[in-house]
C-alpha cells in the first residue's frame, strides 16, 4: 500500500517549511523513525523521521522548495502496519486524485505526531503545492567583464527563514513598544577573579561558569526587586501582566541569523546549573537544532555583545517583553580604585525597556542591582 506523508504543523505557527536536504531517495529502504529530511522553519532547523517503514517511491518537493503545511513530502510503499500515535500526518496515496500533488484531504483525521516528532502540532489543513525559492541574481556585468572587475555586481539574498522571522518581529517591536535605554559602566574586577578561581576549582570547573552566567544569575534576583521589567502590555485588557515565572531569553548569533532560545524557569536554576544551560542552548542553537518551542515563551532577554568584541548596544525588545539587556565585552581598563588610577575589569551594561511599563527609575534601580553584584559577587547572596 502506498501512503503519503504530509508536512506536519511544526507548531508556534508556521505554516512552511524549506526542504534543507534529504537523507533518503526514490527506491531507499526506510525504516520507522528514520530520518527522512532536515526542513527549516523561520524558527528552526527540523529533522524529520519517517512515520512507518517501507520503500521510498516519490520525493515531492527539492532542496530549496517551500513546502506549506498539509503539502506531500514523500510517498511510501508499505506493508507494514502503522503504529497510530507514530503517524504525525500521513494518508494513503489512493486518496490523492490522480494527477493532484497538492496533498488532499485523507479518509480519516490524521494521526498526531510522535513524541520525538519536535514541536508538532494539529493536524495540517493546509493545501498548497511547494514553490521553489527565489534564486540569487547579480546584476553586474557579462561572466567575462564581470571577472576583470572583480565581480562586483550586485547580489540579492532572499529575505527568507529566520531572517524574515527575525525582521518581522524588530519591525513589530521597535513600532508597537515605545523604547528607552540605559547604560552603567562598572568595575567587576570581583567577579573576573572569582571566576578565574572557579576554573581551577575541581568541583566547579566542569560547570564552566562564564561572566555572561553570573550576569544572568544577578538578572534573575534584580528582576524580583523590580517585576516591571518582566512584564508584558496586555493591550486588549488594559493591564499589564507581571509574569510569575522567570523565562530567560539568550540571544546567539547562528550561521541562520538570530535565534532567542529560553531558558524557562531560570530564577529556579542556581548559578552552576544557569551556566550549563546556557552552554547547551549556545551549542544547540548556533548546530541549528534548537526545537521551536524552545525560541518562544522567554519573559526577559540577555544578549551577549561582548561575545562580538563589542562594549555597548541599544538592543531591540523581544515582542512581548518589557526588557532586555546586552552585556558587553569585559575590558581591561584604567579606572579609579581607593581613589587611586588601577587597571580594573570593566563592563558595561546596556538595558532597553518599554517605556509604557517600566519608568526611568525602575530601569535605573536594576541597572545598579546587577551592577553592584558584578562589583561586590557577594551581594548576591544577600538577594
Amino acid at each position: 500500500m502506498s501512503r503519503q506523508f504530509l508536512l506536519p504543523d511544526l507548531g508556534e505557527g508556521l505554516r512552511e517549511a524549506e526542504i534543507v536536504e534529504w537523507h533518503v531517495a526514490e527506491g531507499d529502504t526506510v525504516a520507522l523513525n528514520q530520518p527522512l529530511a532536515e526542513v527549516e522553519t523561520a524558527k528552526a532547523v527540523v529533522e524529520l523521521p519517517s512515520p512507518f517503514a517501507g520503500v521510498v517511491r516519490g520525493l515531492h518537493a527539492q532542496p530549496g522548495e517551500i513546502v506549506a503545511v498539509g503539502a506531500p513530502l514523500v510517498t511510501v510503499d508499505t506493508e507494514a502496519p502503522v503504529t497510530p500515535d507514530r503517524v504525525p500526518a500521513a494518508v494513503d496515496a489512493e486518496t490523492v486524485p490522480a494527477g493532484d500533488n497538492s496533498g488532499a484531504v485523507p479518509k480519516a483525521e490524521p494521526e498526531r505526531a510522535a513524541p520525538n516528532l519536535v514541536g508538532y502540532g494539529a493536524a495540517p489543513t493546509s493545501t498548497a503545492p511547494p514553490r521553489r525559492r527565489p534564486r540569487i541574481w547579480g546584476s553586474g556585468p557579462g561572466p567575462d567583464r564581470a571577472t576583470a572587475r572583480g565581480r562586483r555586481g550586485d547580489r540579492r539574498v532572499p529575505v527568507r527563514g529566520v531572517r524574515k522571522a527575525t525582521a518581522e518581529a524588530m519591525v513589530r517591536s521597535a513600532f508597537t513598544a515605545p523604547h528607552a535605554s540605559a547604560f552603567l559602566t562598572v568595575d567587576a574586577t570581583a567577579t573576573a577573579e572569582l571566576l578565574r578561581r572557579w576554573r581551577e576549582d575541581g568541583e566547579l570547573a566542569p560547570a564552566r561558569i562564564t561572566l555572561l552566567a553570573v550576569v544572568a544569575r544577578a538578572c534573575v534576583l534584580a528582576l524580583r526587586r523590580t517585576p516591571s521589567l518582566n512584564a508584558s502590555w496586555d493591550e486588549p485588557a488594559g493591564e499589564i501582566v507581571e509574569h510569575g515565572a522567570i523565562h530567560l531569553g539568550v540571544a546567539a548569533a547562528t550561521d541562520r541569523g538570530l535565534l532567542v532560545p529560553v531558558i524557562r524557569d531560570a530564577d529556579l536554576l542556581d548559578l552552576p546549573a544557569l551556566a550549563t544551560s546556557l552552554r547547551g542552548l549556545a551549542e544547540t542553537a548556533r548546530a541549528g537544532r534548537t526545537a521551536p518551542r524552545d525560541l518562544a515563551g522567554s519573559t526577559f532577554s540577555l544578549s551577549n555583545v561582548g561575545a562580538l568584541g563589542m562594549d555597548a548596544g541599544t538592543p531591540i525588545l523581544n515582542p512581548g517583553e518589557s526588557g532586555i539587556l546586552a552585556v558587553g565585552a569585559l575590558r581591561r581598563r584604567p579606572w579609579e580604585y581607593e581613589g587611586e588610577l588601577a587597571l580594573r575589569d570593566v563592563v558595561t551594561l546596556s538595558l532597553s525597556f518599554d517605556h509604557r511599563i517600566v519608568d526611568g527609575a525602575e530601569a535605573a534601580r536594576f541597572l545598579r542591582d546587577v551592577g553592584g553584584m558584578l562589583s561586590e559577587p557577594g551581594r548576591a547572596l544577600l538577594g
